[in-house]
């Protein structure tokens, strides 16, 4: 056997080793969690028939002889939707409610990464305070936000479309200062050496190299946004949340159901919209 197969088995052997020590390690933690959490897998199983029976309660009763008639005939899709009129301006909301937030999130982090990130020659004290404070803002979760907002503003759009849009600062300026971190130098150098300004170098030399991935995150953003916009609404921060709390507290269930449906739609078609957009911009 050859010097490099007694090498190259070495390193086989050595990373087995290391791949089976940290899978133990990890399957050590796992269970050390499970246990201070009380978390059981004889209990979920059990209880796991529960939850399917809440999904059939949800599930709407439809007859097809009856599946066009009007909104007072039980068992047709009008009679399922007699609600749709409040519900979809309430889906409208939330929608204006997370794309707003997210292109005021977008352009503050956008300016605070280029501040916060290691390679843009920024102080080293703004550099820590801005990572600071964008750590405090994500630390927060975004029902923490609005639980203070609707006590300081009430009930409303207003709390909603600050909780989002603080929380969305925090996790965006760090993806974007990483992204930033991340870039190539080269063109840096380059344009120093012709003698551009900081600004320039961040113009021509860091945004072309992050934009694609500025713009990548600012998609999944709304999405996320829009989701989270829904659970705000629980806490009375406005939007389609408010009306799924109540069909859950009121046992209507046939409304929670359309309200879930009406919620993955959405999330949907902003997934197909978010990446046909994506595409246009980056590829052109």
């Amino acid at each position: 056997m050859t010097d490099f197969e007694h090498y190259y088995q070495r390193i086989r052997s050595q990373q087995k080793r290391d791949s089976l020590l940290w899978s133990l390690l990890l399957v050590a933690l796992y269970l050390a969690a499970g246990n201070v959490a009380e978390f059981n897998l004889v209990n979920v199983w059990q209880s796991l028939p529960h939850f399917f029976d809440y999904l059939r309660e949800i599930i709407p009763v439809l007859h097809l002889p009856l599946l066009f008639a009007d909104g007072k005939t039980e068992g047709s899709l009008a009679y399922w939707g007699y609600r749709l009129h409040i519900q979809l301006p309430l889906i409208w909301e939330t929608l204006q409610l997370a794309l707003a937030s997210t292109l005021v999130a977008v352009a503050v982090a956008t300016v605070l990464a280029f501040f916060a990130a290691d390679n843009t020659q920024t102080p080293p004290a703004v550099r820590f305070a801005i990572r600071s404070f964008v750590a405090f803002l994500r630390t927060m979760p975004e029902l923490a936000w609005a639980v203070m907002f609707v006590m300081a503003f009430g009930i409303g759009a207003i709390p909603g479309f600050l909780a989002l849009a603080l929380h969305a600062v925090g996790s965006l300026t760090k993806l974007f200062y990483e992204a930033i971190e991340s870039a190539s130098d080269k063109p840096v150098r380059g344009l120093a050496a012709c003698g551009a300004s900081k600004l320039q170098r961040m113009r021509f030399a860091f945004w072309p190299q992050v934009k694609p991935v500025f713009l990548s995150y600012g998609f999944m953003r709304l999405e996320v946004n829009f989701r989270s916009s829904t659970i705000l609404g629980l806490v009375g921060a406005g939007g389609i949340g408010q009306e799924l709390m109540t069909n859950i507290k009121l046992d209507r269930f046939d409304q929670v159901s359309i309200t879930l449906l009406l919620i993955i739609i959405v999330v949907s078609l902003l997934d197909t919209v978010s990446g046909r957009l994506r595409r246009r911009v980056v590829e052109g």
